[in-house]
């Protein structure tokens, strides 16, 4: 799953991105994406890891892209080439800028960047909704395609993003392929100087994100930085230190992890525990398919437990015990925290 960070010059997103990844990508260097793989925090996997003691511990991933910020720190339009970056992503993390930067001669406005990148965004996707709606009139498209793309033609003329349309409403189908920016998932990352860093984010920012359908945390990336060069043990006293419960880049990643919908179903043994990243709704065969495609080629059943009950039971023989083992066919809808055993035959 690729989640772009967004953000206009001087924002600190290149920043956030050396803080997630420990990659260490030079700020303002070249015109090029870079991609970077963060594993997807989660006590249940450590909670697994520490009772199987498995030879490998793997976690869900996902992978960010730093886009480059050719949008320029006046606010003032995207490029046709960073429009095609932007589009290439499943969902958006915009990084606001909340603190002073003396490269910069205009003062944070954290708002104004909010909404000059929506109405880019609008504006680049009304673009393409019109010429595709004049293309499927003359070509006597399907009428469900023309419907859609007249109601998202609507939603986007009255300034509202199609992400905030239920998609029973807008349907998904006919947008496939089209990059639609305001229909993509939308993160945004306010990042403070280091003296504000437990601040919550601004009531009325908060308002407004929920208006657009966006969802939004606060953080400062300079202190996510040092947090992530200290060692594990030295973590949680400087955390506690700056009056935070956890980093919050962990909140950020688990916040992107769940604005895509995604889920985790866990495999567990002496060999490996292991985090499989799969959308919500996914039924047992296909989930199957997530490990290996001989599971899902050769799928007979799917033994399944879901991690609370584990938890609360302690051990697979105790849950088989208690006659809580669930024996599940190809169509069971895979829940988040489920721990699967496949029987297949190929």
């Amino acid at each position: 799953m690729k989640i772009g960070l967004v953000g206009f010059a001087g924002s600190g997103k290149t920043t956030v991105f050396n803080a997630m990844t420990g990659l260490g990508v030079p700020v303002g260097f070249g015109g090029e994406v870079r991609l970077g793989t963060v594993s997807v925090p989660d006590a249940r996997v450590d909670a697994l890891s520490a009772l199987y003691s498995p030879r490998k511990t793997t976690y869900a991933e996902m992978r960010f892209c730093d886009i480059p910020g050719e949008y320029g720190a006046a606010m003032k339009g995207l490029s046709p080439r960073a429009l095609q970056q932007i589009r290439e992503q499943e969902a958006l993390c915009l990084v606001l800028r909340d603190f002073d930067n003396p490269a910069l001669a205009v003062p944070p406005d954290p708002a104004g960047a909010l909404e000059a990148f929506g109405t880019e965004c609008l504006l680049a996707d009304l673009d393409i909704v019109e010429r595709r709606l004049d293309r499927a009139r003359k070509e006597r498209a399907d009428p469900v395609e023309i419907a859609a793309f007249e109601r998202a033609r609507d939603t986007l003329e009255r300034e509202r993003p199609l992400r905030t349309v239920p998609r029973t409403e807008l349907g998904r189908t006919p947008f496939r392929g089209y990059g639609l920016l305001t229909y993509r998932p939308l993160l945004v990352l306010l990042n403070r100087s280091e003296a504000r860093a437990g601040e919550a984010l601004p009531p009325e920012l908060a308002t407004r994100l929920d208006a657009v359908g966006a969802a939004g945390l606060a953080l400062s990336a300079p202190v996510e930085a040092e947090i992530a060069d200290l060692e594990t043990g030295d973590r949680a006293a400087f955390v506690e230190a700056l009056g935070l419960r956890e980093p919050a880049l962990e909140r950020f990643i688990r916040t992107a992890h769940g604005l895509l919908d995604l889920i985790s179903f866990f495999t567990v043994g002496p060999d490996e525990v292991r985090a499989w990243t799969i959308r919500r709704g996914t039924r047992a065969r296909r989930a199957a398919g997530r490990i290996h495609s001989d599971l899902e080629r050769g799928f007979i059943r799917a033994e399944v437990i879901p991690y609370a009950t584990f938890a609360a039971h302690g051990s697979e023989q105790a849950v088989k015990e208690a006659g809580l083992l669930q024996v599940e066919g190809k169509d069971y809808v895979v829940a988040d925290g489920d721990m699967l055993h496949i029987r297949f035959n190929v």
